[in-house]
């Protein structure tokens, strides 16, 4: 699957399960044949934390296909405990993860547009 956000095109990992959407970007790095994970959420607030990453991440939110929110270069979380790491949240019914430094980049920014193509 490709996520189009303005003249970019990101090839994605959808993480629909609980289990996909609790791993996320655990222990895991881009490679070519991804270079999103896309989370499929419910409507409302989402918060995520960095535990057990390897990378920095950007972490963008979007609701109705426009960019609500975007945190850039979110470290990885290094606390034993979870409830110790940093929370990066925002509102809407997806979630894109990218390397870190992507959006900055590439100029993505807050109210940009997104579009799924099914390949």
């Amino acid at each position: 699957m490709i996520i189009n956000i303005n003249d970019n095109q990101f090839k994605i990992k959808l993480a629909r399960t609980e289990k996909e959407k609790s791993e996320g970007m655990m222990g895991k790095k881009f490679n070519q044949t991804f270079n999103g994970l896309l989370f499929l959420m419910g409507e409302g607030k989402h918060c995520f934390w960095m535990k057990n990453c390897i990378t920095d991440l950007d972490i963008i939110f979007i609701k109705k296909g426009k960019i609500t929110k975007i945190h850039h270069s979110c470290p990885p979380c290094k606390e034993d405990n979870d409830e110790d790491c940093e929370r990066y949240c925002g509102s809407g019914n997806f979630v894109l993860e990218l390397k870190g430094g992507t959006c900055k980049t590439l100029n993505i920014t807050k109210g940009d547009s997104c579009g799924l193509i099914d390949k």
